[in-house]
């Protein structure tokens, strides 16, 4: 299968390229920076220096890529809570979340591509008791700054969700820990290891549709749904020999 994955150079995206490669998967990576370049070349993926708000260069990058699947794992969040540029980092992730979907998207929607995964949040749903499932609301009523996050992934969802010809895999990865994210140890309810979020992605390449939450069982969102139908293990690690791959792009 060729797939053409955006944000490759990523903590979530590096991860994933090599589980892609190593599943015998034909892998074009995005990245921004020229310099990353040859890490994607040197671990087997063909990559494309691209600005995902340049609309009609990234419908070049993926129909020239003819993937059989695009895998959007873009973010901007470059400084940790609590860090000077924290709150500028969540704006340009919310932009990022809104125009940059709709033009990869709209990019897959010209290229013929008819599958597209996309990296959600599961900490944005409503506040509520129990345990939240993913047909449960999200926090639409949020005050901000809260809200901008919640109307990013809105839109984001709604662009993967609702475009015609596609079909859509949404998931909504909890806080992220593990090598590479700002946390060692899971920070919060609800989290999940960065090796288990890219496996998820791996999974959903031809499985399942809608929205899944990949959340480890911590007791505040289910992902049983994910387990069932894609296979998700909240267990998975990446064995030593790809870690030791990432560490030559960091």
């Amino acid at each position: 299968m060729r797939a053409f994955l955006a944000g490759a150079t990523g903590v979530i995206g590096r991860r994933l390229a090599l589980l892609l490669r190593d599943a015998r998967h034909e892998v074009t990576g995005t990245t921004r920076h020229p310099a990353k370049t040859s890490w994607l070349r040197a671990v087997g993926v063909t990559p494309v220096v691209v600005n995902v708000f340049d609309a009609d260069a990234m419908a070049r990058a993926v129909a020239e890529a003819r993937p059989d699947v695009v895998i959007h794992q873009l973010t901007d969040l470059p400084s940790a809570p609590g860090t000077p540029g924290y709150a500028a980092g969540q704006e340009a992730n919310r932009r990022l979340r809104i125009g940059g979907t709709h033009n990869l998207v709209r990019a897959a929607a010209l290229a013929g591509v008819s599958r597209v995964v996309a990296q959600s949040i599961a900490f944005v749903y409503a506040p509520h008791g129990g345990v939240r499932q993913e047909d449960d609301p999200l926090d639409i009523a949020a005050e901000p700054p809260r809200q901008l996050t919640v109307q990013g992934i809105i839109a984001l969802e709604h662009e993967v969700l609702q475009t015609p010809g596609i079909t859509g895999v949404v998931l909504r990865y909890g806080y992220l820990y593990g090598p590479g994210t700002w946390y060692d140890a899971p920070p919060r309810p609800p989290s999940v290891h960065v090796d288990a979020a890219a496996h998820a992605a791996l999974l959903a390449l031809d499985k399942g549709s809608g929205v899944y939450n990949i959340t480890e069982d911590d007791g505040a969102v289910s992902s049983a749904k994910a387990a069932y139908e894609l296979g998700f293990d909240q267990t998975f690690r990446l064995p030593t020999r790809l870690a030791q791959e990432i560490e030559g792009s960091t």
